[in-house]
Parts: C-alpha cells; structure tokens; sequence
C-alpha cells in the first residue's frame, strides 16, 4: 500500500509519519507540503502515487480537494487532526499517529 503523509511544510508531522511508517510491511511511504516553501511540496504525481492520503488538518484535505480533486477518484483522503504543536520526532506526536493512523491501516 502507498501511504502519502501531507502537512503544511513537510518538516515535522509528515516528515515525522514517514520516517516511523516507513519500513513497515506492506507499505510504501512519502511525505509532502501543501506550501510553497515546504521541504517537498505536494504534485500530482505524489497524488497519482499514493493509494491513502493522510492529511494532518482540514485545511491541507481542502488544499489537496481544490488542487488535485480531479485526480482523487476512490483515493481514500482521510484527515488526522493534529495540530501544528509538535517538532519532529516528538513522542506524543509519535504516540497520536500511531493510534489515529491504525484506526484505517493495519500495523505490523
């Protein structure tokens, strides 16, 4: 399965579920921004890619629906609710993707 992890700068939320998803059996994981100057910033191909996009806030489903909805199909585009409020690799950043994640994906 290829998991997409979308927020605002790709510096920390998504950046952070990349690197604790990645190497988990049966998925393949990327992290993306929705802002200009994010780290990697989200295209259609990263959309095109993924099978199940995991975005950190409403805002980044709304960013992602205008700009790519054409391409969304039967993608399933599900939103985390974490807030901005936590730097990279953060334990209970860890702790909340982990339990939010697991509610649509099974975990190894």
């Amino acid at each position: 399965m290829k998991v997409l992890f979308v927020c605002s700068r790709n510096k920390w939320r998504s950046l952070t579920a990349e690197k604790i998803f990645a190497g988990q059996a049966g998925l393949d994981v990327r992290s993306v921004g929705t802002e200009e100057q994010a780290r990697v910033r989200i295209t259609s191909g990263h959309v095109g890619w993924a099978d199940v996009i995991f975005a950190m806030e409403k805002k980044h489903v709304r960013r992602i629906t205008e700009k790519f909805g054409d391409m969304l199909g039967d993608k399933k585009l599900i939103c985390l609710d974490i807030p901005d409020d936590y730097p990279f690799m953060d334990e209970e950043l860890i702790e909340i993707l982990e339990s939010r994640v697991a509610e649509y994906i099974d975990l190894v």
